[in-house]
């Protein structure tokens, strides 16, 4: 340790008080459902300007995002269409339910965010839903966007 990190030279470390007001509460969701010996993940996703994003499809547990630039067309089975832009953040249960849209929003510009998941054992970490399924799950989507 060095005098610079040091209080005064004497060896005893400083400490700051910025902790107290560094993190910021982002997300906060109850109740989960965690598959048995899950384990996590987070991958970091970069989607070109006007790109849908992933195909319809499902993830085994839950999935935790935070967009770092751009906005994401996020759509989740039963919930209507949303945009969320940059410092936004959103969630799927995982499980059944049907993620259809993660796209970016953005004609012009690139998208990117970061997606913490907690994955069953033994299972992909992505599951594409077919369109036989999609077909028969249509009641369940929320009223597509109109104009």
């Amino acid at each position: 340790m060095s005098d610079k990190d040091s209080a005064q030279g004497t060896g005893v470390q400083t400490r700051s008080k910025g902790w107290k007001t560094a993190a910021n509460l982002l997300q906060d969701t109850a109740p989960l459902t965690v598959p048995e010996g899950a384990s996590a993940m987070t991958i970091f996703v970069e989607w070109e300007p006007g790109d849908p994003g992933t195909p319809p499809h499902r993830h085994t547990g839950p999935a935790f995002g935070y967009v770092v630039e751009g906005a994401v067309r996020f759509e989740m089975e039963g919930e209507p269409e949303r945009v969320i832009e940059a410092g936004g953040t959103f969630w799927e249960p995982g499980g059944d339910a049907i993620h259809y849209q993660d796209g970016n929003a953005l004609p012009d510009a690139r998208t990117r965010f970061v997606v913490t998941m907690l994955c069953a054992p033994g299972k992909p970490m992505l599951e594409l839903v077919e369109e036989e399924e999609l077909a028969q799950r249509a009641p369940r989507r929320a009223p597509r966007p109109t104009g």
